[in-house]
């Protein structure tokens, strides 16, 4: 054979080679996800027993019980007055002829192409939320002609006190001050839509917060997330029309429903449910609502979640049952991550989008599906860091945006509580850290002795806990490290951080002696906290840690 044509044929036959590598490799991506698939043949008790369904920064939990399909709406940023991370509502499907009396179950989360599909003895309903609109689909087909009831529920239809430990869901914790409400939400039927929004009432609790420490002077220059906050949406259907209201209880949650019902049965019926954030008014609120793209067209959303699975998937195949559990969870956990890919807000550690009633995690915590423990709005750093890092080696840089837009949005709000408690620069970030970047007014301490610093929280736990912000500034310098990442917006938000330490324990030494550095001209980190648990430490090695490996890998920024 000429040796031309035996590089030639090698060539081919290495060509040949790598395509069925690729194959295989993409064959073995769609039977491991098709294995992970969550698959249920009976319905659910209750919303605890939920399924998450979601994308873009869209969650529900999805649960057929008695013959109804349920789903909680969330979304990512829906916070109200009270710093509580609302849910949209809930939404009840209805059919008659009844197809889940029979035999006849499966509900089955479908992860490769995210959306979840439930089967009945002639029905099949469709549930996928589009990742690039906020728009939620119900698409249901059966094989003979039904009537669907489709009913928007809410358990914020008046307005609502909460008291003791409900209060955990919102900013003011154990402490409220006076009276603390959750406001109704205006729900109406518009011709044949109902259109449900929240409107954040004038005073919220970032007023409340900004008096606390001693702030009102700079309030006009604070970034405030709260202030003329609308969020909410539509449900509507194809031939479908308002049929009443009903009141109810679900657990022990008191409701008031919206229905709409179909004009005629039909074999087909889809519905949709429209999102939309803003600070508006009502009018350009409603406004932006009806100018949301609904394409009842999934390819897009399929090929954003086809191309998640590629970039990281966890398969194990053993004999060992725990062993292959670790896989599925790891699968399931990072479709819930998935969720919230685009969200405005990072993901939070307690619940994320998929909360459901408290009362069947601990029964004596009765209260609405809007309670979470730790509170919505309320940025607990040691716990948050441990939902991002991973995401580094899963390589989902891309979604760790959120999180490190959340303190970069909040830059400006450190810097000023810095200067006005101390004089110095610097971005003071806090442990228990609010949306609008000041310390939780709770953990920051009501009694208070009068002479105590502003910019101090009285708090045995908190206190002199500056350092967690550096571990989000890391992983910001570790995606461009991974991925090339552009990351020059990041770096004030970086410098300030670091500078802090500079100008804040150079101002306490001060206060202490003429000399600002030790012997060795180095800083003395005193008084200082190793993580939450010890206090008044003297150069804590996690602080100490923290600055030398920031500032390491800054240092080796092409712009410094």
């Amino acid at each position: 054979m000429p040796k031309n044509t035996v590089f030639k044929y090698l060539k081919y036959t290495r060509i040949v080679n790598l395509f069925f590598v690729f194959f295989l490799f993409l064959w073995f991506i769609q039977t491991t996800q098709a294995q992970e698939n969550v698959i249920w043949n009976s319905q659910s008790h209750n919303s605890s027993e939920s399924m998450p369904v979601g994308g873009g920064d869209i969650g529900l939990n999805l649960w057929v019980e008695k013959g109804e399909v349920y789903l909680y709406l969330s979304r990512s940023g829906t916070f109200d007055e009270n710093n509580t991370l609302l849910k949209l509502g809930r939404i009840k499907l209805k059919f008659s002829s009844n197809p889940f009396e029979g035999k006849t179950f499966k509900q089955e989360l479908v992860l490769k192409d995210g959306y979840a599909q439930i089967n009945g003895s002639n029905i099949q309903i469709k549930v996928w939320v589009d990742v690039f609109n906020p728009v939620i689909y119900l698409d249901i087909k059966s094989n003979q002609k039904i009537t669907t009831e489709a009913s928007y529920e809410s358990w914020r239809y008046e307005d609502r006190i909460t008291k003791g430990k409900e209060n955990n869901q919102n900013s003011y914790k154990w402490a409220p001050q006076g009276i603390v409400k959750t406001a109704k939400d205006e729900i109406a039927f518009k011709n044949n839509v109902v259109q449900f929004y929240h409107q954040n009432k004038a005073k919220t609790v970032f007023d409340v917060t900004v008096k606390q420490q001693g702030l009102e002077d700079r309030k006009a220059e604070l970034f405030n997330p709260l202030k003329n906050l609308v969020f909410g949406g539509s449900m509507q259907g194809k031939n479908m029309i308002p049929a009443g209201n009903e009141d109810g209880t679900y657990l022990n949650t008191p409701f008031k429903s919206w229905k709409l019902k179909s004009k005629s049965p039909s074999q087909s019926q889809e519905i949709t449910i429209a999102l939309n954030t803003s600070k508006a008014d009502i009018q350009n609120w409603e406004q932006e609502l009806k100018a949301v793209k609904i394409n009842s067209n999934q390819k897009s959303s399929i090929k954003w979640w086809n191309d998640y699975w590629q970039r990281s998937f966890v398969y194990i195949d053993s004999k060992d049952e725990s062993a292959n559990q670790s896989s599925k969870n790891y699968q399931l956990f990072r479709y819930m991550l998935g969720c919230n890919a685009f969200g405005k807000y990072p993901t939070k550690f307690n619940g994320g989008l998929f909360t459901y009633d408290p009362q069947l995690t601990d029964s004596t915590l009765k209260y609405t599906p809007d309670f979470r423990n730790w509170g919505g709005g309320t940025h607990t750093a040691q716990n948050q860091r441990l939902v991002y890092w991973p995401m580094l080696k899963s390589g989902d840089f891309e979604m760790m945006k959120p999180q490190f837009d959340f303190y970069l949005d909040l830059l400006k709000n450190a810097e000023i509580r810095t200067k006005a408690a101390w004089g110095h620069n610097g971005a003071s970030f806090t442990e228990q850290l609010e949306n609008f970047g000041l310390p939780n007014p709770a953990e920051y301490g009501w009694k208070r002795p009068s002479d105590f610093n502003k910019g101090m929280e009285y708090n045995a736990w908190l206190e002199y806990e500056w350092d967690t912000v550096l571990e989000f500034c890391m992983m910001i310098l570790e995606t461009e490290r991974y991925a090339g990442t552009n990351i020059e917006k990041y770096i004030p938000l970086i410098e300030s951080s670091l500078n802090f330490f500079k100008e804040h324990y150079t101002y306490l030494a001060k206060q202490r002696g003429a000399k600002a550095l030790d012997a060795n001209g180095h800083l003395v980190l005193y008084p200082g906290s190793a993580a939450e648990t010890y206090k008044m430490a003297y150069n804590s090695n996690a602080t100490i840690a923290a600055l030398k490996t920031v500032l390491e890998r800054l240092i080796q920024h092409p712009t410094l």
